[in-house]
């Protein structure tokens, strides 16, 4: 049985894809759907029982889980880079992480972890994930401290030699159609410029940055999810890992390329950031990628103008926009 925590989830729904196209089915799928409309991610998956956040909590602490685990896929965390709980994402983020990591190991199963870019904060650090940067980090919001604290946890309890805990950056996608307002840039924009038809950025507030010239390292989730899948496939290969490109692109180029997939003439109004966000604001972001090649992993990342294309035309133009049957 494989265990997808967040599997109604972004990352985590897209994953069970990545497995049923695979022919895995004997999945349980951990979540906590409440009122949100995170069930539409499941309606295309197969898999073989959802079971709520706490009961599984209540299973994990007493023994229920009897049956033999092949991996854990833990992409399950509340994702807000605005959430102001500090108990919560400290108990929700961290705790539970490392409540579940210990079981994963305990059982001989393998254990993969999201990280977040956040966790670099301003990116002064730079964006290596070789344990010794790692230490360094600051992030600017108790999100990226939240997944930062289980980074150092793995660390100082000499395991990240045994877990893959994953750093995405700027990922975007079919099934983040539940997210709100931490939806991807590229989703929220196909909705604005079908209404309007022009799209909104924020000016820069850093004089090295021209308006919508701040810099991303956009990953399409399809991609992830054949680094997930390699992974299960190499149980050998650990460590805190970036997950992205390994090329920064600006929100204008975004912008560009949702245009051009839209068949439309590009229209953008730039508006002033939210005060809420200066400070906090990452202006660039570029995962050192070194590790893929060290390992000789085969997965080749999807250029922007492609992925925008496919997510587009593929999935946000269509009457069921989610990723698809297996």
């Amino acid at each position: 049985m494989y265990i997808i925590t967040g599997g109604a989830g972004f990352i985590g729904s897209a994953m069970v894809w990545g497995l049923n196209r695979a022919g895995v089915k004997d999945i349980m799928v951990v979540d906590h759907l409440a009122a949100t409309e995170k069930w539409k991610n499941l309606v295309n998956r197969r898999y073989a029982r959802y079971v709520h956040r706490a009961e599984f909590l209540e299973m994990l602490r007493g023994g229920g889980l009897g049956t033999t685990v092949e991996a854990v896929v833990h992409m399950g965390a509340c994702s807000s880079t605005t959430e102001r709980d500090a108990d919560f994402l400290m108990s929700n983020n961290t705790g539970f992480s490392i409540e579940l990591c210990r079981f994963a190991l305990e059982r001989g199963a393998r254990f993969i972890n999201a990280s977040s870019a956040a966790t670099y904060g301003d990116g002064r650090q730079g964006f290596s994930d070789a344990p010794a940067m790692i230490e360094k980090l600051k992030p600017l919001n108790m999100y990226g401290y939240s997944k930062q604290l289980f980074d150092l946890w793995l660390l100082d309890n000499h395991l990240a030699d045994s877990v893959a805990s994953l750093k995405f950056f700027n990922v975007y996608g079919p099934n983040e159609y539940h997210k709100g307002d931490m939806r991807s840039v590229a989703c929220k924009a196909f909705h604005e410029i079908s209404a309007t038809g022009r799209m909104r950025l924020f000016k820069s507030c850093c004089p090295d940055f021209c308006d919508g010239g701040q810099m991303r390292d956009f990953v399409y989730v399809k991609d992830c999810v054949e680094i997930m899948l390699w992974l299960l496939q190499n149980p050998g290969i650990n460590g805190i890992r970036n997950v992205g490109t390994g090329k920064a692109q600006s929100w204008n180029t975004l912008a560009q390329a949702l245009f051009a997939a839209m068949g439309k003439e590009p229209h953008i109004d730039y508006v002033d950031m939210p005060e809420a966000l200066k400070g906090k604001y990452q202006n660039f972001t570029q995962a050192d990628m070194g590790w893929l090649q060290r390992e000789n992993c085969p997965v080749a990342f999807t250029p922007l103008e492609q992925g925008v294309a496919d997510y587009v035309r593929g999935y946000l133009a269509q009457d069921d926009p989610f990723l698809e049957m297996c």
